[in-house]
Order: structure tokens, then sequence, then C-alpha cells
């Protein structure tokens, strides 16, 4: 599998365990001049949650998380206040990352879910 079918892959499945928790999928690979997110969805109190998906296969070096650094974490507030702005939503916000991990051939073995992983 290629590094982008991965990917893609990966953001259905955290798309998909979204969905089974009950929340409402709003977006996905969202883009606009000043960034990307991967998956926008809305929990069941309200909350838009704004998902970074971060695939690991085995053996790679740190935490998926690790790989949120600052000039990331920036990117992705500027990126969600213009998908808030653009779709005029009023509502809380917070940032969540969901790790995947996958085998050798490409496969997801299991998934790490960081709600509000940093703000």
């Amino acid at each position: 599998m290629s590094t982008r079918s991965v990917g893609t892959a990966g953001e259905a499945f955290v798309a998909k365990d979204l969905r089974r928790r009950g929340y409402t999928l709003l977006a996905s690979q969202w883009r606009c001049r000043f960034g990307e997110v991967d998956l926008v969805a809305r929990d069941k109190q309200g909350t838009i949650c704004f998902v970074e998906v971060k695939l690991r296969g085995e053996g790679a070096i740190g935490l998926p998380r690790e790989f949120v650094d600052s000039r990331k974490q920036a990117r992705l507030r500027t990126t969600a206040e213009a998908y808030l702005s653009m779709h005029d939503l009023d509502a809380p916000a917070r940032f969540d990352v969901a790790e995947v991990y996958t085998d050798q051939a490409g496969r997801i073995i299991r998934m790490e879910y960081l709600e509000n992983a940093f703000q």
C-alpha cells in the first residue's frame, strides 16, 4: 500500500470510530490557504473537534503525537479559526489527535484517541 492510501485508510478508520461513538462528521481533509485539518467532527455535547490523524508503522521511532509539534499546532489553530468563521459556527472547540498504528503490511492494528491533545 502507498503512504497516501494508508493515510486515507487511517482517516477513514478514525471517522468510522467517531461515528460509532456518536460524533457527527462535518468534514474530511478540509483545506484552506492556512492548512488542512484531517477530520472535523461534532461530539455529543456540541463541541467541534478538529482531529489530526497520525499514523505510525511497526518499528517507527517516537509516538505519533510527538509529530504534532508547535508549528503544526499553530497551523491547525489558524485553520480551525478559518473553518469556524467560514461555517459561521459559534461553539466550543478542541484539538484531538488520533494515533493509528499499522503492521508491516499497512493494516491498522490499533488506535489511541487523545481528546484535547493541545490548546
